[in-house]
């Protein structure tokens, strides 16, 4: 390439290796002598002027607030990145080097500016100390009205009062306990066992069935019907499949500026279509239940009486009055059924799939596991009818090591790895944090398991030993191990939660050795919960008659 000068324009000749083949790109203004292109090169000089500056200035405010600062966007870019990783390890890594908080500040004009804590303190602060003062908030109602609607999960004050009440008076009867132990039971040996049987060492996505069986479980609970995701085959549930996208879309909304999702939600475009048509489905679902119950309720005094020996959620809800003496509506009934579904199915099943993991890459705690409930089955003698191993209640509660275990697995993948409030007042956190009248607070509990701070130099290593006393198991403050939430909103399914989890697990430990398939990557989803990205492949092979004693 040669250039060619002329005193009225400047022509640039492009010359290919057939001479005659030119290009000639004129026109570019008349000047004089070389005066245009110091001009250009001024204007060039001063924008990358600016633009060195802004960067020097956002990175410097990097240092002193966690993440860059940039003009307009402030945080966003910073965001987008960590998004593209292991985002709860970016997050981490950022309330690291702030001491455990720092202030979220999203782009202008937006509301995605919070404070991010993983600071034991400003738990306890605002899940105990002043619960009054930090609600869930309108701005996360309005993120998960669609899912979750006026449900317990979402919902403040009296009408979170009022499930709350009625769910811990049904947690805590008699009957509810035989029937959640019953159907698991059930589950496990008529439906799990037999799906793991059939594996024959072939490879399954071990979350998926965990899922499944979940799914079946927290529906009986809470509609009082079986959707039978773990029949033969493991077939495709509209509805479970629904809830899931549903889920996984909602959470989107988060980390989008709430006027670009409204504005997908209006043009029906991306993950607002998605949420809009899994809605559609998890609601036809529910109401068509619901629609039924009613039906059986009102049929002939035999049949009624049945029905009042129901423990569902659904039927006890059903069976009371609002404040006004009136039946609580279809859609107040569908919310309340769609919370527990979500806190039932999610929660434990994840869980229950990072533990396997854990003990996959920590072969030695997997031997204690075994070893203890080797002794169990040792002090019983024999198997339960036809030989086959049923774990009792009295049993189960005796794992302490396998209930150590799953707590260190919840501790590093906690089911709910971030949680949210929304100050309601003028507030000041135990670290001095200053928060003005709605400002958002979230509360990073993946981060808390791995700060020295709380737990020690060996955070980040898989040791159940750390909570055990005596060979017992000794919980930790709901404040420092925030697994099942705290304070006035602690986890009502908490104890159920640990039996299944213990149950389940038993169940398969006792019968199997689970490998995961050798280069299976496994790393968190961004999700309402923490499910595994690309599932949990796995291998069983029975273990020998000695193993089960």
């Amino acid at each position: 390439m040669h250039f060619v000068f002329n005193s009225s324009f400047i022509s640039f000749t492009t010359t290919t290796m057939n001479s005659s083949n030119q290009t000639s790109i004129s026109g570019f203004g008349k000047y004089t002598g070389y005066r245009w292109p110091i001009l250009e090169i001024q204007t060039i000089e001063f924008l990358l002027a600016v633009v060195i500056f802004v960067t020097i200035h956002a990175l410097r405010q990097g240092k002193r607030k966690g993440l860059a600062v940039w003009p307009v966007l402030r945080m966003l870019p910073s965001l987008c990145l960590g998004l593209q990783q292991d985002v709860y390890e970016w997050i981490t890594g950022v309330l690291h080097s702030q001491g455990g908080t720092f202030f979220f500040l999203g782009p202008m004009f937006t509301s995605l500016d919070c404070v991010i804590t993983a600071d034991p303190r400003n738990l306890e602060h605002l899940l105990k100390t002043k619960f009054n003062s930090f609600p869930k908030g309108p701005y996360f109602q309005r993120i998960m009205r669609d899912l979750l609607g006026n449900g317990i999960f979402s919902a403040d004050d009296e009408v979170w009062r009022q499930q709350r009440k009625t769910a811990s008076l049904e947690f805590h009867s008699t009957a509810f306990r035989t029937m959640t132990a019953e159907s698991l039971v059930e589950l496990v040996h008529s439906r799990l066992l037999p799906i793991l049987d059939s594996c024959n060492e072939s490879s399954l996505d071990l979350q998926d069935v965990l899922l499944r069986l979940t799914f079946d479980n927290v529906c009986m609970i809470a509609f009082g019907i079986d959707p039978g995701c773990l029949r033969p085959g493991l077939p495709e549930i509209p509805f479970a499949r629904a809830f899931e996208d549903a889920t996984e879309a909602t959470v989107l909304r988060f980390v989008t500026p709430t006027g670009v999702w409204k504005t997908m939600r209006f043009l029906d475009l991306g993950s607002e279509r998605t949420l809009k048509r899994s809605l559609k489905r998890v609601d036809e679902f529910a109401y068509q239940v619901i629609r039924i119950r009613k039906k059986e309720l009102s049929m002939e005094l035999e049949f009624s009486e049945k029905m009042k020996k129901r423990s569902d959620l659904l039927s006890v809800f059903m069976s009371l009055k609002d404040d006004n003496g009136d039946s609580f509506s279809d859609e107040f009934l569908r919310d309340i059924c769609v919370n527990f579904i979500l806190a039932g199915r999610d929660n434990t099943s994840v869980a229950r799939a990072w533990n396997i993991w854990l003990l996959n890459m920590n072969p030695e705690v997997e031997e204690r596991v075994v070893e203890e409930l080797r002794m169990i089955v040792k002090e019983r003698g024999v198997g339960g009818e036809d030989g086959e191993m049923v774990f009792r209640p009295e049993e189960v509660k005796k794992m302490e090591y396998l209930q150590a275990a799953l707590s260190e697995a919840l501790r590093l993948y906690p089911s709910v790895p971030v949680d949210h409030k929304q100050a309601s007042e003028d507030e000041v956190l135990p670290d001095g944090t200053v928060m003005k009248k709605g400002t958002r607070i979230i509360y990073a509990i993946y981060t808390m398991g791995r700060m020295e701070s709380i737990w020690g130099k060996d955070c980040r290593e898989f040791k159940p030993e750390r909570w055990l006393r005596d060979s017992q198991f000794s919980s930790e403050s709901a404040y420092k191990f925030a697994a099942f939430n705290g304070g006035p909103r602690l986890c009502l399914g908490k104890d159920f939660a640990y039996y299944q989890m213990k149950f389940v697990a038993a169940s398969i430990l006792h019968r199997y050795r689970v490998k995961v398939v050798d280069g299976h990557p496994v790393t968190p989803k961004l999700a309402l919960t923490m499910y595994m990205k690309h599932g949990l492949k796995v291998t069983l092979s029975k273990r020998d008659d000695e193993t089960l004693g």
